[in-house]
């Protein structure tokens, strides 16, 4: 059997572009060498390449997503997805590969831009029952009304950009006179602004797969941020403690895992997929879902993969399988 040719595409236009690249080169490193003739994509603002190791940067050819090596095209059996933002995660790269007839590891493209868009997603998922916080949402332009969006949030309240991740744009506000501030914040990452009513309680991830054709939630992720919150620190400079398996009851955890599960199927998810929410009341929250998580080796699914004893080739390689085959979810 020939080996395939797999593209695993990194980077991005978005602040999380180097968050990204730890992503795409944690799969690079763990793909079947034996299987697959894996391909390092750069999709970045300054350009499309390729930075295979013996070679210097080869330029993708936009028209059918194809690379020249000394004079050989190369074409791509599948596209492996780790680009965190615009345009891997919102939809736009996966609707360019469909038009190619290119099978690619995420999420399909009107999926990825629900999911990407958390008032949008949070809006859906609420129709089928999932518990949120309460939320006030603004477009950039709109009047501010610090009082009438506090009536119906309180205090605190958690702003944040509405398309952005890793916590890029996100601020915890305890009193009015901070709110205009944080309002600004978040819109220097999105033209739209969610603002949540604070939760309190156990705050978890929870990975989702559709592993060997099942869905499956992963085991939990107890998040114990050193900082006020989650944040971008808290996440990617050792500023948490990510406990796995969490710390909750065992009804806890059957009961946030049918729920991320519940949450993949209603948005008909694929690939890799990531779940956070917030115990309150008791009862599990949904804050997000993330179509592209994070891949590196500081990151939860990894983490999560590992307790599952799923080895990261094994993870890796199934999500391929699954893209260049089809999903037989059930």
């Amino acid at each position: 059997m020939s080996k395939k040719n797999i593209a695993v595409v990194m980077g991005g236009f978005s602040s999380e572009v180097n968050i990204s690249i730890l992503s795409g080169n944690t799969v690079c490193k763990h793909l079947d060498q034996s299987k697959y003739n894996v391909f390092p994509i750069h999709i970045l603002k300054e350009g499309w390449f390729c930075k295979h190791a013996d070679h210097p940067p080869i330029p993708v050819d936009k028209a059918d997503f194809s690379i020249n090596v000394e004079g050989t095209k190369i074409t791509f059996d599948c596209v492996f997805n780790t680009i965190h933002g615009t345009p891997g995660e919102d939809g736009v790269l996966q609707a360019y590969l469909k038009l190619l007839k290119i099978p690619q590891t995420a999420c399909n493209y009107y999926e990825a831009a629900l999911t990407f868009n958390k008032r949008d997603c949070i809006s859906v998922l609420k129709a089928y029952g999932i518990k949120t916080a309460t939320n006030y949402l603004l477009n950039k332009g709109d009047v501010i009304n610090a009082t009438e969006i506090l009536d119906k949030v309180g205090l605190p309240c958690f702003v944040k950009a509405n398309k952005a991740g890793s916590s890029y744009g996100v601020s915890k506000v305890y009193g009015a006179e901070e709110l205009e501030g944080a309002i600004e914040v978040a819109f220097k990452e999105d033209d739209e602004i969610i603002i949540e009513s604070f939760l309190e309680g156990t705050e978890v991830s929870v990975g989702v797969i559709n592993y060997q054709g099942k869905v499956m939630a992963l085991p939990v992720t107890e998040i114990v941020s050193d900082n006020d919150f989650f944040d971008y620190q808290a996440k990617y400079e050792g500023k948490s403690q990510e406990i796995t398996p969490a710390r909750i009851t065992d009804a806890q955890t059957e009961a946030v895992q049918r729920e991320a599960e519940k949450v993949f199927k209603i948005l008909k998810l694929k690939g890799l997929t990531r779940a956070e929410f917030i115990f309150h009341n008791g009862a599990p929250h949904f804050l997000e879902v993330n179509t592209t998580p994070g891949l590196s080796p500081a990151s939860i699914i990894p983490q999560q993969a590992k307790v599952a004893r799923i080895t990261l080739p094994d993870l890796f390689d199934n999500v391929i399988e699954q893209a260049m085959n089809g999903e037989k979810s059930q």
